[in-house]
């Protein structure tokens, strides 16, 4: 993968790898190597001025790269990754999608597995590969820092298997995400401070680069140069802090093959519908007469009154060979910018791929049934002040009208392994603690209001979940992505409204639902989703927060690992 630094240079992206690439772009090899013949990366979190927009400033950075480096290794590897922080903030990194079995002391969720790395500070991080297959990405797990720290995970399968579909010609990593010309820790503060929305960003990027829609951003847009016949694999990644996108290619129809690591059923479409944290594998033919053809990505968005970055990023699709390019190139029809239709036809469409070497494992028996509400709340503004909220006061969110407080001088992780009392409670409620029409135009005042703990859900090992997640219309209803630490889990269900327990289960997809990692809970509605909890002491970590503890099993490979020496102290 190509990475434009800020003078407008390029160089490879550092490749983790302890085999040759299956169509990887080129790749520098300068990473050592374990004792056990394992693989192990030497990565610099540190600050690199970037240009952008016709402005320069410092971005937190991994190894100088803006996108950080691409990761390339093979289904079932383990390798490790030593993270100095040579920057100024506390930082933490996350491997979006890895499941870790029984390693959760290397997930990097920040107060939740593990204490940030404090500047100068150093953490040998053990990455664990196991049914992961395809495209994942690892970010930053502090604060805002996400937004310039992250890069893409490619999983190729296993040694002695194949894709399966036609292998491509050439796989390019396509990560889609946000660029603030304030600096990124002024914009979180601010907000903070306010209790208000975040500015929206100022641009929306296409492999770091905003594209030639924007001032002075042309001679860095991001180029793939394509051959008529030939067939390219896209390693998407939607990176991005707050949007939602829908993304497409002029005059192309574009296959999904795949998304958060998994397989799935060959899904032609003209746009896809991406939630932050997710990823897809999408597959594009150059079918399309020798031209140049954009890319382009823009925000779908659902709720109503808000201010968002109503920009479009491009990229250009260049084809090989001697001819007049368009110009400007034809972009692609996206949909509105708020089509809730378009967004859940397309995301409502995705299965699994289901085959005998990849079936389709759904809980069938269930031992553990949830309802969790996900809200944007509002509380009142401390010491009478006026807040930037709806009616001067401050924005909060909630899981089950709990809003999660993080500790912040030990974490959770450390608290449950040592028996230390007092960090966290373990009394998070099964379903909401009022119910009433979650989904309607007007809700009274009073149920905004959330509840302040750092509460748990507390799980049986091997133990069978079902989970609704029942989005609300509080405040500001939307589309709210969410994420599961240490599983993949089916989508067995979704719909618009508040979820029926008689009759939705009815029309669940047991035979070959998706299984992702990211979810989008849709606008006055409900996502149901499935998984085994086999992993133990693991959490869930929503961007509205709560987390799960697994028990231990009574098996040796059903216990948690001991934790490394080097765990980065609070």
């Amino acid at each position: 993968m190509d990475s434009t630094h800020g003078d407008g240079s390029s160089s490879n992206s550092m490749a983790a790898t302890s085999s040759s690439h299956q169509g990887s772009t080129s790749t520098r090899r300068d990473c050592g190597r374990a004792k056990n013949n394992q693989l192990r990366l030497y990565t610099q979190v540190k600050e690199t001025p970037y240009t952008r927009l016709c402005s320069t400033k410092n971005i937190l950075t991994v190894n100088g790269q803006f996108p950080g480096p691409t990761l390339y290794a093979h289904k079932g590897d383990t390798f490790y990754v030593d993270v100095y922080n040579k920057g100024n903030v506390n930082i933490t990194i996350h491997w979006h999608g890895v499941k870790q079995p029984r390693n959760p002391w290397s997930d990097g969720s920040e107060y939740i597995t593990q204490c940030p790395i404090q500047p100068g500070g150093k953490f040998s991080q053990k990455i664990v590969l196991s049914m992961e297959e395809g495209t994942l990405w690892w970010h930053a797990h502090s604060d805002w820092s996400r937004a310039t720290v992250h890069g893409v995970i490619i999983v190729y399968p296993k040694h002695g298997t194949s894709y399966p579909y036609v292998k491509p010609h050439t796989e390019v990593p396509i990560i889609l995400g946000e660029w603030w010309k304030s600096d990124i820790r002024a914009v979180e503060s601010e907000f903070l401070r306010t209790g208000g929305n975040p500015d929206t960003s100022d641009a929306l990027t296409i492999n770091g680069q905003p594209g030639d829609l924007y001032p002075c951003s042309k001679p860095g847009t991001f180029k793939l140069v394509v051959e008529h016949g030939k067939t390219y694999l896209l390693r998407m990644a939607n990176v991005g802090m707050t949007d939602l996108f829908f993304f497409g290619i002029a005059k192309h129809q574009i296959t999904v093959v795949g998304t958060d690591g998994t397989y799935t059923k060959p899904l032609k479409s003209d746009y896809i519908t991406i939630s932050p944290g997710q990823t897809m594998d999408v597959l594009l033919q150059g079918n399309q007469p020798p031209d140049h053809y954009y890319m382009a990505a823009k925000a779908y968005v659902s709720t109503v009154g808000v201010p968002y970055d109503n920009t479009s990023t491009t990229a250009i699709v260049q084809y090989k060979g001697k001819y007049t390019p368009s110009s400007p190139p034809p972009l692609p029809h996206l949909p509105p910018y708020n089509d809730t239709n378009a967004s859940a036809t397309f995301t409502g469409s995705l299965r699994s791929l289901a085959s005998i070497d990849h079936p389709s494992t759904v809980p069938l028996n269930m031992t553990t049934k949830l309802i969790f509400t996900v809200s944007v709340n509002t509380v009142p503004c401390a010491n009478n002040n006026s807040c930037a909220g709806p009616n001067g006061t401050r924005l909060a969110a909630s899981v089950n009208n709990i809003s999660f407080y993080a500790p912040s001088n030990i974490d959770i992780r450390e608290a449950y392994y040592k028996h230390i009392n007092g960090v966290y409670g373990d009394k998070f409620p099964n379903i909401p603690p009022l119910i009433f029409n979650f989904t309607a135009d007007y809700l009274p005042l009073v149920l905004e209001i959330p509840q302040r703990g750092t509460e748990v859900k507390v799980l049986e090992y091997n133990s069978a979940v079902e989970l609704v997640l029942q989005g609300t219309n509080f405040v500001e209803g939307a589309d709210h992505p969410m994420h599961l630490h240490g599983y993949s889990f089916y989508v067995v269900g979704w719909g618009f409204g508040n979820f029926d327990k008689n009759k939705d289960p009815l029309r669940y997809n047991l035979v070959d639902p998706p299984m992702q990692n990211t979810i989008a809970v849709p606008k006055s509605g409900w996502v149901a989703i499935r998984f085994r909890a086999s992993n133990p002491e693991r959490h869930l970590t929503w961007g509205m927060e709560m987390a799960f503890i697994v028990k231990n099993g009574k098996t040796p490979d059903a216990k948690i690992s001991p934790p490394p020496r080097d765990m980065p102290p609070c």
